[in-house]
């Protein structure tokens, strides 16, 4: 079977920033399922902006890995979903295209970066959707959104094709209504590609089972302290309960070192996006500068005008981070800091098997509530901790609302055991009859 998949989505949550209005695919595991693509992923002739004017009008002459897969296996990309400028963000406010709004309360926010991804399966104008997450990209827009939104071991799916953010934090991952579909995506995109060096050859090929008897779930007492709302905290201890109820035991752990997480984390991955970005200069990609001023007066207006505010902000925060005289204050440090973390989930996994918590510390905000950077860089807290350890973690919607809206259970395995992360949130789905 092959053909064209007619697309003309009512997007009245502005989750698209490119549409294609007739999507071709052919046989495979996928056929004809529309596929929706965060807008900082190569696809072929098809717009490619990261939500940023300075990629305004960029089209990739070559396909993503991902995306080669999911054309192979048959699929419709119908369109480039929108994102925080550069994924730089927690609530897509930042895009040069406008904000998405979350389909749940389009008054609220739907998490960032990847909120036009899941704004687009909770809206169910795709099934499925591409997402990536570097800080909580998926997981944050997954939980405010009420979806499946799942971050893969750093190194299971090919970076390759992905506009860079921060390379060693950022993985590109599954979005969906079900746990059994974001599988099935998995499934798709967890081949091996030798054009990305940091990735391993270990296919994910798992069909999701609800047996949890005898499974150790971690519970930390820093993912419930400071800052997390106690009406969250409740609903997530009892979507815990529901896994206890299936035969899982809890057991207490700890990570000290999440302290130090969200200091560490934007001190690395603004260092990398200034590195990364140095690139979009007007004369290597982006609007030609004028080359009859000095290129650096050339270079900085270009950026001036074509970059928002968020993402000249940590251009300067990371370029600061890795000065003459500073790198070693902050940077060497930062990744102390990460290496403890690792260390610190390393000795959690003795006593667990699987560690479990709230996705975020709150339900969607308010569009336009929160303009103080701090208080934003504040609700990745509870996310950023598995991207400096480079473990799985999945957000999956509890059966409990707080406010009307969705709340995540997140749950975090070990490297490599993403199957078993899968299996938890696919048991707690289950078991609470979502």
């Amino acid at each position: 079977m092959a053909g064209t998949l007619e697309f003309t989505p009512d997007d009245r949550y502005n989750a698209f920033i490119t549409t294609c209005s007739e999507a071709p695919f052919s046989d495979g595991a996928l056929a004809g399922t529309a596929i929706a693509v965060k807008d900082n992923i190569s696809t072929a002739g098809i717009r490619t902006t990261c939500g940023s004017r300075i990629l305004e009008g960029y089209i990739p002459p070559y396909d993503a890995h991902v995306v080669e897969l999911l054309k192979g296996a048959g699929a419709a990309i119908v369109g480039k979903t929108n994102m925080d400028e550069f994924g730089m963000g927690t609530t897509t406010e930042t895009s040069a295209f406008g904000p998405t709004t979350n389909p749940v309360d389009t008054s609220r926010v739907p998490g960032g970066s990847s909120g036009g991804s899941a704004a687009a399966v909770a809206a169910g104008l795709v099934p499925m959707a591409l997402g990536t997450d570097t800080g909580g990209s998926i997981r944050c827009p997954a939980a405010f959104c009420g979806i499946v939104g799942f971050k893969p071991t750093y190194g299971r799916v090919s970076r390759y094709g992905l506009i860079a953010y921060a390379n060693s934090l950022e993985q590109i991952g599954p979005m969906a209504r079900t746990v059994e579909d974001v599988s099935r995506l998995l499934s798709v995109i967890a081949r091996h590609d030798p054009r990305d060096s940091t990735m391993i050859d270990r296919p994910y090929d798992h069909q999701p089972s609800a047996n949890v008897d005898g499974l150790r779930v971690g519970i930390p007492d820093e993912y419930f302290g400071e800052g997390v709302d106690a009406r969250v905290a409740e609903t997530v201890r009892d979507a815990i309960g529901v896994l206890e109820d299936l035969g899982a035991r809890t057991v207490p752990v700890s990570i000290p070192g999440m302290r130090y997480a969200l200091a560490a984390y934007y001190v690395i991955c603004t260092g990398e996006a200034s590195s990364n970005l140095a690139r979009f200069d007007g004369i290597r990609y982006g609007p030609a500068a004028d080359i009859r001023k000095p290129w650096h007066e050339a270079y900085r207006e270009i950026r001036r005008e074509k970059f928002g505010t968020e993402v000249r902000r940590r251009i300067m925060l990371g370029t600061f981070a890795l000065s003459a005289g500073y790198a070693g204050r902050y940077y060497a440090k930062a990744q102390i800091a990460r290496r403890n973390i690792r260390l610190d989930f390393e000795r959690a996994f003795r006593s667990a098997d699987i560690i479990a918590g709230p996705t975020m510390p709150t339900v969607a905000f308010r569009v336009g509530e929160k303009t103080d950077p701090l208080s934003l860089y504040l609700s990745d807290i509870l996310t950023v901790p598995a991207n400096l350890a480079g473990i799985p973690a999945i957000s999956v919607p509890c059966a409990g609302r707080v406010d009307g809206l969705p709340v995540g259970l997140q749950v975090m395995g070990r490297r490599f055991e993403d199957e078993r992360v899968i299996d938890a949130a696919y048991a707690y789905e289950q078991g609470a009859g979502r």
